[in-house]
């Protein structure tokens, strides 16, 4: 709509995006906003106040008064303007209601599973007609209905089931799709994370498991959504096949999105009771370390690495998997200095775990030979943050019989080594 040569009402305009207003709805506090402009400001900034008074609004219900009035004389002056270029606005869909869904969900509950996909469609049709619709959509029960059909069908999901169709399939992909777009509130994740005694989460890792990339996708970004807003009793008694099937996510590389989610999923988990040793057994550590040896260049995927890698390596089956890998130890030295500070901080506190804990002859020695001294000691050099300087000279002290006078440090570096009693 091209109204730079038009003056335009000043009522007629949205006081936050300051554009014409398509569909304008009064909230509770008297103000009236264009309805993708403060459903933006509502949910995806996630403010709870009126721009222009700062009083709360309790919810999205205050948002369902379409101001009709104004709607119609922004239309007329539209028309009136035709020949200016002004296009005259189209009178927008009615937002949907909570009865809607609920009969919806109610007609399909109980249905074949075509029915159900009809359903899902529909629901996903609502879905993206606004933020409004979605957060209804949720309020009517249907994030619990949708999570029903994927535990119902995930056992028997595959890329071709027994009868050589794929309805079940395609019903998880519609579900897993729907859950992953409706951007599920906090509210909403906690109760998925409860759903039928922790089954969601179990339905997940089969959907990991067996299904396409997209569905595995959606299932590890659901996955990251509730673990962030988890309780760690929920965390705690997780299975190792999540585990197993979020390594092998990370192993697959289906994308950059999907490996970031699983290793924020990773790094939830693991702190937790023996998460740690399930996460080892299921074979984290060598996985990040050759990823580790790829991944040069990205600064994110490297920091969250090593924070998940220097987690493992706080059990003693952590730091044996990582000396058990020929270049566990030095791909862990090479990422100091080059990645940024909390990357250091991480590569130490690794380098710190393995020099209290599991340094045999051996290892002292091949810390030595591969260069990870001498890393050490130009970490005392440069400013790369006190903390992190306290670590590596706290290691070098507790190895300096070994290494103090060795010919492997170069003399440059020799002059800051700590002294030590």
């Amino acid at each position: 709509m091209d109204h730079d040569e038009v003056e335009v009402p000043s009522f007629f305009v949205c006081p936050i995006s300051l554009e014409i207003m398509k569909d304008p709805v009064t909230v509770s506090t008297g103000i009236t906003y264009d309805r993708e402009s403060i459903e933006k400001w509502l949910f995806s900034k996630k403010n709870m106040t009126c721009p222009v008074t700062k009083q709360l609004l309790s919810d999205y219900t205050d948002l369902t008064t379409p101001n009709h009035t104004l709607r119609r004389l922004i239309q007329a002056w539209c028309t009136l303007n035709a020949s200016q270029g002004i296009e005259r606005i189209p009178t927008p869909k009615p937002p949907i209601n909570k009865t809607q869904i609920t009969k919806l969900i109610k007609e399909a509950s109980h249905s074949s599973l075509t029915v159900q996909l009809k359903c899902l469609k529909r629901l996903r049709s609502m879905a993206s007609g606004s933020e409004t619709n979605k957060r209804c959509i949720e309020d009517a029960g249907a994030v619990e209905f949708i999570a029903s059909i994927v535990i119902n069908n995930s056992c028997n999901i595959d890329f071709v089931n027994n009868s050589g169709s794929l309805s079940e399939t395609n019903t998880v992909d519609e579900a897993l799709s729907i859950l992953h777009n409706l951007h599920v509130s906090e509210a909403g994740l906690k109760k998925l994370l409860a759903f039928r005694n922790g089954e969601f989460i179990e339905s997940l890792t089969k959907v990991m498991q067996k299904g396409f990339f997209e569905s595995r996708a959606y299932a590890v970004f659901l996955l990251k959504s509730m673990s962030e807003v988890a309780e760690p009793v929920q965390l705690l008694h997780q299975k190792i096949e999540l585990f197993v099937e979020l390594v092998q996510v990370l192993k697959d590389q289906i994308s950059q999105k999907v490996s970031k989610a699983a290793l924020q999923t990773l790094i939830a988990l693991c702190p937790w009771g023996r998460n740690r040793i399930k996460g080892v057994e299921a074979g984290t550590v060598p996985v990040l370390i050759e990823l580790l040896l790829e991944n040069c260049k990205d600064r994110k995927p490297n920091e969250m690495m090593l924070v998940l890698l220097e987690n493992l390596c706080q059990c003693a089956e952590g730091r044996a998997e990582l000396l058990r890998h020929a270049a566990g130890l030095a791909v862990v030295s090479k990422k100091i200095l080059r990645v940024s500070t909390l990357a250091n901080d991480r590569a130490v506190r690794i380098l710190l775990s393995v020099s209290r804990f599991s340094a045999t002859p051996n290892v002292v020695q091949e810390m030595l030979k591969l260069g990870v001294v001498a890393k050490l000691c130009l970490v005392l050099q440069v400013d790369c943050g006190s903390k992190t300087k306290e670590k590596a000279r706290e290691i070098l002290k507790m190895h300096a019989r070994a290494w103090r006078n060795s010919p492997c440090i170069p003399s440059n570096l020799l002059s800051s080594y700590p002294n030590y009693e």
